[in-house]
């Protein structure tokens, strides 16, 4: 590749970023508000839940941990829920999706593409994604184990009998 050629790709693919980033905070609000879970990322949760709980549930119980998720989600103080929001929003994004993360539409990744792209986030050089992926992970789990239905898939009996007295 000719000097002239990757100085142009660098410039384009800089203005691609801007002007991305620029529809996004077009779209999206700038004040904080309450995070509010869209049907892409209910779908993006239906796709991370056995990815990270290494479970696949049946279709009432996923419903009903992605709701939890919202929950746990919601219980923040707002302005980590706003972060949420942006992560979400760039998971949910079909370009930036295919950028950060490698998979397909939600509903079209399969298990391997998810768990794959949860571990090059786990293990990435960018702190960031690292973070993103911490935080990812224990909404997850935080939901998902927050109901007591959900504890016998992991062998989990709850807590001993002589700490809940």
């Amino acid at each position: 590749m000719q000097r002239r050629t990757f100085l142009k790709a660098g410039l384009l693919g800089g203005l691609a970023l801007a002007a991305g980033g620029a529809a996004y905070r077009h779209f999206r609000p700038a004040t904080p508000q309450r995070f509010a879970l869209d049907q892409p990322g209910r779908t993006m949760l239906a796709a991370l839940i056995p990815a990270i709980t290494g479970l696949q549930p049946a279709p009432p119980a996923l419903a009903a941990g992605i709701e939890r998720v919202a929950g746990a989600i919601a219980a923040l103080p707002l302005s980590m829920q706003k972060e949420i929001s942006d992560l979400f929003g760039l998971l949910t994004m079909a370009p930036t999706r295919r950028l950060l993360a490698g998979v397909p539409a939600w509903p079209e990744a399969s298990p391997a593409q998810v768990a794959a792209f949860l571990q090059n986030w786990r293990t990435h050089r960018t702190e960031m994604l690292q973070t993103a992926y911490h935080g990812l992970h224990d909404l997850v789990l935080g939901g998902w184990y927050a109901d007591p239905s959900s504890w016998v898939g992991s062998g989990y009996h709850g807590p001993m009998k002589e700490l809940s007295a």
